[in-house]
């Protein structure tokens, strides 16, 4: 069962809602401008607001749904099941089975994941990086940022034993992993603002 689970999880972080958005709006793919990363950020940067926005929430409803079925589909190892689900659906939007395995950084989808495992973990993640964004104008620091506490809001939250505790963990990893070019920007000062155009 929890091979089932993965596996689906897995598919369902496949779907890539930047992409599947932008060509529902006509625009153009979001891997080919900006930063090369289809995500909300990236999306945004194409000037079409309400693309954006459904990009954020398709990915991050997609993190939330398969740890949510993943709660409800196995009764026994439960919590093992989500921190599974968790980590699958993050890998699934990073190599996207259905988009050649180019795939995001993880951000959106991560906090789908983190709302279905804790509301609180979720909260306290998302006022950390509107805290960074508002003051710094970077979505990458701010994702960086949130990604480091959220490990810390998870050890308050459960224990380091806790099945949920190594998923956030790993999870977390990945996705500074995945912004390892945006660190590079950052110490040289290349970074793009939030809300910065692009040429599309």
């Amino acid at each position: 069962m929890l091979s089932m689970v993965v596996v689906l999880a897995y598919l369902i972080g496949s779907v890539s809602f930047a992409v599947v958005v932008s060509r529902a709006y006509r625009l153009p793919d979001p891997r080919e401008y900006g930063s090369g990363n289809p995500g909300a950020t990236n999306v945004l940067r194409s000037g079409r607001k309400s693309a954006a926005v459904l990009t954020l929430l398709g990915d991050s409803f997609k993190g939330w749904l398969a740890v949510f079925l993943a709660g409800q589909w196995v009764a026994t190892g439960t919590e093992l099941a989500m921190a599974l689900a968790a980590v699958a659906v993050i890998l699934g939007h990073m190599y996207p089975v259905f988009h050649r395995f180019r795939g995001g950084k993880g951000v959106a989808t991560a906090l789908g994941v983190l709302l279905g495992l804790s509301p609180w973990l979720a909260l306290g993640t998302v006022a950390t990086w509107i805290t960074i964004a508002v003051f710094f104008r970077y979505s990458s620091l701010a994702a960086l940022i949130s990604a480091v506490f959220a490990v810390f809001f998870t050890l308050i939250l459960f224990n380091v034993a806790h099945p949920f505790f190594s998923a956030v963990a790993v999870v977390s990893a990945l996705l500074i992993w995945r912004h390892r070019t945006n660190i590079g920007n950052l110490l040289a000062g290349r970074e793009r603002k939030l809300g910065a155009k692009a040429e599309v």
